[in-house]
């Protein structure tokens, strides 16, 4: 492409933008709304339409994608120094993330198209245990660029990869299945935007400034997902971080489920956001002990084979407090 993922704001004289990370789970798939081909989030001028900023926003982005909201909180405020509107001051923008039911979802928009996430951090996709991408490829890239640098930051780079991509490379275990399942023991999922930022600042994204894939394996496009303009990886990358590190304690999940679901369609919707493939008997029993759901004494007519009870969330009790503490049990 001739654009630049770094290009400067081409008009305008305003320097506050909305950037909306809409999520919705479509058939088992954790998907986020796109525009201009998947290379943006929705986006627009920041305009006073409330006295309150967040039901502005709220009426904004419905009207921008016509998606209807449920949760909705805002993510971080951005700095886009690459940025500049017709006056010459640096972009700022601010973040929201909001939830979609898949009933809700529109598909076929002209402008808005729903991607999955993988696509855009294909290394975060833990569904089949670790992906082979990351010992292959991303870990020695990694290394290379702790090494080109003196010996304190080459040390200290060295402790994040270590803490970051869950690998120890006094370990001599590279390319093997060990190795793989040595990432997967010490992985911690919320930790994507520290992994994405880290990329960054490798160089080894095309959003970075000094990216050049003359200097990567021929296939790095694949291994490193698809890139967005401006910093909205950078922002998609945020809204997942906040997502997984959230549903261990509060119940963002209700705000991607329908009114009834059946226990399989939960547990695939929780492994969708988390990248990890959750042990289902834990999974059952973590519902069961909390009350978080209740049956319908309906059942599921749209699956093969025996029907599949149908379950609703238990909208009366504290769901906050009861979700604090507990973690999602992971595969054994």
């Amino acid at each position: 492409m001739t654009l630049s993922y770094s290009h400067a704001h081409k008009s305008g004289s305003g320097t506050t933008e909305v950037v909306a990370v809409l999520v919705a789970i479509i058939e088992g798939v954790a998907k986020v709304l796109t525009v201009d081909g998947g290379k943006l989030l929705p986006n627009g001028p920041l305009m006073p339409l409330h006295r309150s900023l967040q039901a502005g926003v709220r009426q904004w982005v419905e009207e921008q994608t016509q998606q209807p909201l449920g949760y909705l909180e805002q993510l971080y405020t951005f700095v886009d120094t690459n940025r500049r509107n017709i006056d010459g001051h640096a972009l700022v923008y601010v973040s929201y993330l909001g939830l979609v039911q898949e009933m809700q979802t529109i598909r076929h928009q002209s402008q808005a198209v729903w991607h999955d996430w993988f696509d855009y951090f294909p290394w975060e996709n833990h569904l089949n245990g670790a992906p082979t991408m990351i010992a292959d490829v991303i870990i020695p890239e990694l290394f290379a660029w702790a090494d080109s640098a003196d010996e304190i930051t080459a040390r200290r780079r060295r402790q994040r990869i270590c803490l970051c991509w869950g690998v120890n490379r006094s370990e001599d275990l590279k390319h093997s299945e060990s190795y793989l399942q040595n990432i997967e023991a010490s992985w911690v999922a919320e930790h994507v935007l520290l992994r994405y930022e880290m990329l960054y600042e490798a160089d080894l994204i095309p959003e970075s400034p000094n990216y050049q894939p003359n200097k990567l394996p021929s296939d790095w496009a694949l291994i490193i997902g698809a890139p967005m303009y401006y910093d909205h990886r950078r922002v998609i990358a945020t809204a997942i971080s906040r997502i997984r590190a959230k549903i261990e304690y509060q119940p963002l999940i209700f705000g991607l489920m329908p009114n009834e679901f059946t226990l399989s369609q939960l547990q695939q919707s929780v492994e969708a956001l988390s990248g990890v493939s959750l042990h289902k008997q834990n999974f059952r029993r973590l519902l069961e002990s909390q009350n978080l759901v209740m049956p319908t004494g309906k059942s599921s007519t749209n699956q093969r084979g025996r029907p599949a009870k149908l379950y609703r969330f238990c909208h009366d009790i504290e769901l906050q407090s009861l979700l604090m503490d507990s973690k999602l049990p992971k595969r054994k």
